[in-house]
């Protein structure tokens, strides 16, 4: 059962309570390069993304939202370290979300100057608590990045915002190690209501970055906890958007799209499984409607594995032929052009 906690709108965005859980992932490009950000901004807008961020390390980079809140609709969310000044001018110029640690942005006047600001535009703070950059003197006291010490740490940043009745919070509280990852988040969501941005941060290339997401963020989602997500990969973000809606639909939320299903194949395999599985996957690009498409290697168990697909093939005698099911179904054999016979029994569903 899902944890629920309480809204936070970012833009035209609300997560937690029961909406959707939000998909989001970070621009990559130069700060410096707005058009290079711009472009990218597009693409992951394409790939279906729902909450998009971006460093913003100087006054210039500051641009940034407006230039990329124009060419896309979705919203904007500053990452920002040290500088309230930064997060101020971001506030002036419409962004939609600050990612910032209060702790580390000087003394309680620049805190409460940043609480007021976004405050009065109801716009939220994200506290985002890293392994890797704990504090001083909660690292001494745990002596290792602990999932109780990033717990801690997150609730000193709480306290610094909730001490100015600044309460339109988001957490997120990662480690690149994801048993500590999960057991952190599973304390953090115990001892508050906020809404969880739920990740494994530094997970590594596509591969391994696939791995681990899959296991951390999948495995609190199962959890019910986590109310947007991001899978962090050393690739283009478009890639860390498609995994995060990937994920979403293993651990068995509604997601848009067809889900590919296919079987790894044996030796009563004689269709080309991998390669038909991948044709299919990249024809109904754009199609959006929630739908499982199954492609089995053989009639034997094809059917009946597969029963709980809208609809599918099993490979027959030869390459070129293949049994069309439906909910399980048999329906009729298919000759030839298999997966064009097949894209078509699909737009008829």
């Amino acid at each position: 059962m899902r944890t629920i906690k309480r809204e936070v709108k970012i833009g035209n965005v609300t997560i937690g309570g029961n909406n959707p859980v939000a998909v989001q992932t970070m621009l990559c490009a130069p700060a410096r390069d707005v058009q290079a950000n711009v472009e990218q901004a597009k693409r992951v807008a394409e790939a279906g993304c729902q909450i998009l961020r971006a460093s913003v390390p100087t006054m210039t980079d500051v641009r940034l939202i407006e230039a990329v809140k124009n060419a896309v609709d979705i919203p904007f969310v500053a990452d920002i370290h040290f500088d309230y000044r930064i997060a101020l001018a971001c506030v002036d110029a419409g962004v939609d979300k600050i990612r910032l640690n209060p702790g580390n942005i000087g003394g309680d006047d620049r805190v409460r100057a940043v609480a007021k600001a976004c405050n009065a535009k109801n716009i939220p703070i994200r506290i985002g608590v890293n392994a890797g950059s704990l504090e001083k003197e909660i690292l001494a006291k745990y002596g290792a990045p602990v999932p109780e010490a990033l717990v801690e740490s997150a609730m000193y940043h709480v306290r610094l915002l909730e001490k100015h009745d600044f309460n339109n919070i988001v957490i997120s509280i990662k480690s690149s190690n994801v048993p500590t990852m999960m057991k952190a988040y599973r304390m953090l969501s115990e001892q508050c209501d906020y809404p969880l941005h739920v990740g494994v941060t530094e997970a590594g290339t596509y591969r391994m970055g696939l791995i681990k997401s899959g296991m951390g963020i999948g495995g609190l989602l199962l959890d019910g906890i986590g109310d947007t997500l991001r899978v962090s990969l050393s690739d283009d973000p478009e890639k860390e958007v498609q995994a995060g809606y990937d994920i979403l639909r293993a651990a068995g939320f509604a997601v848009n799209g067809p889900e590919i299903i296919s079987c790894p194949t044996c030796g009563r395999t004689n269709i080309h499984v991998a390669e038909i599985a991948d044709e299919v996957e990249r024809r109904m690009k754009g199609y959006e409607k929630p739908i499982k498409v199954a492609v089995m290697g053989c009639v034997v168990n094809g059917p009946g594995e597969a029963r709980e697909c809208d609809i599918g093939i099993a490979g027959g005698k030869d390459a070129e032929e293949a049994l069309l099911f439906i909910k399980g179904e048999k329906v009729r054999m298919l000759h030839g052009d298999i997966v064009g016979q097949l894209i078509e029994e699909i737009h008829k569903l």
